[in-house]
Order: C-alpha cells, then structure tokens, then sequence
C-alpha cells in the first residue's frame, strides 16, 4: 500500500462509496414518499414545491449510483453539490451546528469528487478516462 495512485485511487473509491451509498438511500426515501418531500418543501417556501421534490429525489438518487458507479462524475458532484448549499441555507444554518455538520460534510465530499474525479476504480476510467483523473482531457 506504499504506492500513492493507488493509495488516491482507494481514497476516492471510499469517498464515493460512502457520498454515494448516503445519496442513494436519501432520494429513495424522497422518491417512495414524494408526497411528504412536496409537503415539506412548500413548508419552508422551496418554489414549484412539486417540482422541485422531484427533482431533488432524482438527482440524489441517480446522482448517488452514478457516484458509486463513478461515472461522469463531475455532473452528479455539481448538482449534490448545489442540493446541499440549498439544505444548508434554507434549513439547516438556522437549526445550529448539530444539523448542520452532516450537510456541510457532504457539501465537501461532493466538492472533492468534483475536484480529483473518479479515479481509477470507475467507470468513467473503463470508458476511457474521462473525469476519472480529475483532469479535463485535451479535446
């Protein structure tokens, strides 16, 4: 285990295990209860409530396979990304720190994925490398 890429590579591997494992079972729950999420989301004043529920779920629950499959990760990082900024100040900054760490820490988590790619262990590296590195390829 003294070789760094494939220390990186792991890294990132259980990054995306635990940010996609977390997306994945949190938009099911809004998927099989879309109706409370709707609820909810007109409750604190989300616009197109209905809508947006929806999208939300979705994006959280086919953002968090794509995470976990590691496939054109910087879409999925990106939109998780922006679904935690929303949570955290629409919701959680007003209810203190203790609610707030889990949102923050993922806000993070999808930043990095963003930021170093995929790696190795993907399926964006067995499709030829694409946001696998982190690195844009040259076109």
């Amino acid at each position: 285990m003294n070789n760094p890429d494939k220390n990186r590579d792991l890294a990132i591997l259980l990054l995306r295990i635990g940010v996609g494992v977390i997306f994945v079972v949190a938009g099911w729950g809004k998927l099989t209860g879309i109706e409370g999420t709707q609820e909810f989301f007109g409750g604190i004043g989300i616009p197109l409530a209905g809508l947006m529920a929806w999208v939300v779920a979705l994006v959280e629950f086919v953002g968090g396979l794509m995470v976990l499959a590691g496939a054109y990760i910087r879409i999925p990082a990106v939109l998780l990304a922006i679904i935690m900024l929303v949570a955290i100040f629409t919701v959680k900054l007003e209810q203190g720190f203790s609610a707030l760490r889990i949102d923050l820490m993922l806000l993070v988590a999808a930043l990095a994925l963003y930021l170093l790619g995929s790696g190795s262990y993907s399926l964006d590296s067995k499709l030829g490398g694409r946001g696998a590195s982190g690195e844009e390829e040259a076109i």
